[in-house]
């Protein structure tokens, strides 16, 4: 018997195990992949997430990896250029981008010495209920299948996860997808971390392990069936129209490995928790990835989840007002950055959001500002002071 199965072992799954077994519990971590395995990912660690892995004693070993520290960001929208850096997390001003299969490896390794079990290559086929209440899952893996049983059981298996759905975990928010998204990784140009925003997409550069850049091309959802026809064209075409400079560096560069990509960026939350069950990550909240929110965000629910948890687990009731709980903090923490999300990802934003940057660019101060709400440090709403909006509003395009 454990006190949390957890299924799902990347950053959001893992790191629930990892804080839970610290807690003293006893927790079995399963995934369907065999470790260490990729997964769809633009791997970019805010700040706030960076301090999180620094805490929890995993930074050390990030940096250990070869992944590059990156505390400079430039982000270009047409003629407008803003560089900086955010004012940092208690202390840590860099930003990092593991590869998934360096990252999620780690946390597994960190979760495995602080007592959790780990199987991966393991695929849960169904929940095992008593009543209304869910008391653990089958599984199965090489050796067959298996019932294992928990106080608890966390789904952080994802955007399409098993757990949800077996449970009938409802989308209580829901947004259309606003744009597709493809990135490939290129060996030989050089790069900070990079944003920029066309007249028909945006693009990012972010270096990450084995001195590779991973650059990402973001289109509207609109024109993903034309995208998707002749993929990497479409990749070639969005870099070279919206971020010129940066496709003239790829062109003596080397792509490693193959293209890849999505249209299915949804935006939602669903209920989160429920009698022996709680959703953590993607599984429970998932937002377009243009913002690069979601690995520190998977992070920080991890953290709500075991925090609210304590002492609560095995007393159903206690257990399942502090799953409530995570979940009521877990929705007021991501309400912000998802409804800020769904503006930047929208086209007909872009004029006021070239004010913006017109504006923020005018002083180091206001950049900064800026680039602490954008890695989460500064609620977006506090960005915008009267001395901004005013900036704003003298850079604004007459009507």
């Amino acid at each position: 018997m454990h006190d949390l199965i957890v299924v799902g072992a990347r950053c959001a799954g893992a790191t629930t195990a990892l804080l839970a077994a610290r807690r003293g519990h006893r927790v079995l971590l399963l995934d369907r992949a065999r470790f260490p395995a990729d997964t769809l990912s633009t791997l970019y660690i805010q700040q706030p997430g960076v301090a999180r892995l620094a805490r929890w004693g995993v930074l050390d070993a990030v940096r250990a990896s070869g992944c590059p520290p990156l505390d400079h960001v430039v982000y270009e929208l047409g003629d407008v250029r803003v560089e900086g850096c955010c004012s940092g997390v208690d202390g840590h001003r860099a930003a990092y981008a593991p590869r998934r299969e360096v990252l999620d490896r780690l946390l597994v390794e960190a979760a495995v010495a602080a007592g959790a079990e780990f199987r991966d290559d393991c695929q849960v086929t169904g929940l095992v209920t008593d009543g209304d209440r869910v008391t653990g899952v089958r599984c199965a893996g090489p050796g067959g299948e298996v019932v294992e049983r928990a106080a608890l059981v966390v789904g952080a298996d994802g955007m399409r996860s098993t757990v949800a759905r077996l449970v009938g975990a409802p989308k209580t928010t829901e947004h259309p997808a606003l744009t597709c998204a493809y990135y490939a990784f290129w060996h030989g140009p050089t790069a900070d971390f990079e944003m920029y925003e066309g007249d028909t997409g945006w693009i990012s550069a972010v270096p990450t392990n084995d001195d590779l850049v991973l650059v990402a091309a973001y289109a509207p959802q609109r024109r993903f069936d034309e995208v998707k026809r002749d993929a990497l064209a479409s990749y070639r075409d969005l870099v070279r129209d919206n971020a010129p400079a940066l496709h003239d560096r790829l062109a003596g560069a080397e792509r490693v490995g193959r293209l890849h990509g999505t249209g299915d960026q949804q935006n939602y939350f669903r209920l989160a928790h429920g009698p022996g069950w709680a959703l953590v990550g993607d599984a429970g909240h998932h937002k377009d990835s243009l913002t690069a929110r979601g690995i520190s965000d998977a992070f920080l629910q991890a953290e709500l989840l075991v925090d609210a948890l304590g002492e609560a687990v095995g007393d159903p009731a206690a257990q399942d007002a502090a799953c409530a709980e995570y979940d009521r903090l877990r929705q007021e923490a991501m309400a912000e950055n998802y409804a800020a999300t769904l503006l930047i990802a929208q086209e007909e934003a872009k004029p006021k959001r070239r004010a913006l940057l017109t504006a923020v660019g005018s002083t180091p101060e206001l950049t900064t500002r800026y680039f602490d709400a954008v890695a989460g440090i500064l609620p977006v709403r506090e960005l915008y002071t009267p001395e901004l909006l005013g900036l704003m509003a003298a850079a604004a395009p007459a009507r």
